[in-house]
């Protein structure tokens, strides 16, 4: 190989790395501080609407509401939460997480937990491992029946009467 050829494969392999480096940090930043999704969620006064929202839903009898939020499994196991119809944001900790997780596998602001029409509701908040419920990975606003765990990282979340 010529030398004009050897200083070309440097360049293009330093520029490669430099990329992979860019990118990384670009996780970390995002996993520590918030994604801009999670920031736009924050600035967003309304919740957003479910894509499986029935267009006339039945009313619920208040018996068949959760009351309380149980973490099963995970650093924080039995721990509970009295669910007051107020948002819940869920993460690793920070000034802004309602409830903090203790998970080294949770993001900052991981996943959020709210209330609509009678109905709870769970949104990732763009992390970086993503939260599971049931088996599904949540990638919009989900549903969440009574007793379905809700997966982040180790920690196992259910909603009980």
């Amino acid at each position: 190989m010529n030398q004009l050829t050897l200083t070309l494969m440097k360049v293009a392999f330093l520029a490669v790395l430099w990329l992979f480096v860019i990118a990384a940090v670009g996780v970390i930043r995002a996993d520590l501080w918030g994604s801009k999704a999670a920031a736009k969620a924050l600035r967003s006064s309304k919740p957003a609407q479910p894509a499986r929202q029935p267009k006339a839903a039945a009313p619920r009898s208040r018996r068949s509401e959760p009351t309380k939020l149980v973490i099963t499994q995970g650093a924080r196991a039995g721990t509970t939460l009295d669910l007051a119809g107020t948002e819940i944001v869920m993460g690793r900790g920070g000034n802004d997480v309602t409830l903090p997780l203790g998970d080294d596998y949770s993001s900052g602001r991981h996943a959020r937990l709210f209330s609509q029409n009678g109905q709870w509701f769970v949104e990732d908040l763009g992390s970086t491992n993503g939260t599971f419920l049931g088996r599904a990975k949540v990638s919009r606003p989900e549903p969440v029946p009574v007793g379905v765990p809700i997966r982040i990282g180790k920690t196992v979340i259910e909603l009980r009467k």
